[in-house]
């Protein structure tokens, strides 16, 4: 694998760092740095590693939140404490992922072949950037009913699920939909954000495996050069996660979501200038 190579994974693991935690749509991102920038690798492989790197995003969020989602913590020397609330979390977040999870299974290779295009992805883009400039135009002065995520009832988890099977669609973004979802029926933007970042851990890791048996079971196996990609991908997405997330979690305390509709926006225009138009018009 040569040096550009190299570099072209590190700025994959560096754009799914960023793009995995703010509402701007990570997927999106991967598949627009692409286009620009192909990795020299089968689109089968291309397709596995979009997801997997996420992994490394993912255990950003096991890492910073540690105390808040491992349940089995010591509160002195002799013997672990179960955090009965912190199960109860748990709980939460497993009913929330099973819509996605459910739907996801069944119509994967449907959405991959018909849906991972410049086209929707700019679509996408435009329609929840609009989306979010309407949300915080209307929730500007409310008062949430929800303002942790020990507040989050199980109708609420279930809910949020549902909004997260709409993150399927390349160009959406999980994290975007979710937390807009949240704020349509009450939760205050930390507790949706944070909440948000929860779901993904089982969600991330559920894709994970399926797409790297699929890819096992289709292609027999990784290369060499495969592993080293995925590894270093995922490395660089973990270390860049740390930062985007504490980002977001202190940007959300202060102010509204407007900045990243303007962005989807903007970004979904130029997709469509750079990427559809010339096709069309070829």
């Amino acid at each position: 694998m040569d040096i550009a190579e190299i570099l072209k994974i590190i700025l994959f693991g560096i754009v799914e760092g960023i793009t995995e935690w703010l509402p701007v749509s990570s997927t999106g991102h991967l598949i627009l740095a692409d286009a620009f920038l192909p990795l020299q690798q089968s689109d089968a492989f291309k397709e596995m590693f979009n997801v997997v790197i996420q992994l490394g995003a993912i255990l950003a969020v096991v890492v910073l939140f540690w105390n808040k989602l491992f349940p089995f913590q010591r509160k002195d020397k002799t013997q672990p404490v179960v955090q009965k609330s912190i199960l109860r979390l748990w709980g939460k977040i497993i009913v929330a992922c099973i819509p996605a999870g459910v739907v996801g299974i069944l119509f994967d290779d449907f959405l991959e072949e018909h849906l991972h295009t410049p086209l929707v992805i700019a679509a996408m883009l435009i329609l929840y950037g609009i989306a979010f400039l309407v949300v915080e135009d209307k929730n500007k002065n409310r008062v949430f009913r929800v303002q942790t995520t020990d507040e989050i009832d199980w109708k609420t988890a279930l809910i949020i699920g549902a909004f997260q099977v709409l993150s399927l669609i390349p160009g959406t973004s999980r994290s975007g939909v979710t937390i807009l979802g949240a704020i349509l029926i009450g939760v205050a933007r930390p507790a949706a954000a944070e909440f948000t970042f929860f779901l993904s851990v089982p969600v991330m890791f559920g894709a994970s495996f399926i797409k790297i048996l699929k890819f096992i079971l289709e292609n027999g196996g990784f290369s060499g050069a495969e592993v080293f990609a995925l590894l270093l991908g995922s490395a660089v997405a973990f270390a860049v996660s740390l930062l985007a997330i504490g980002f977001l979690m202190s940007f959300v305390k202060k102010h509204s979501f407007k900045p990243f509709g303007w962005y989807r926006i903007a970004l979904g225009v130029l997709v469509i200038c750079i990427l559809v138009l010339p096709k069309v018009l070829a």
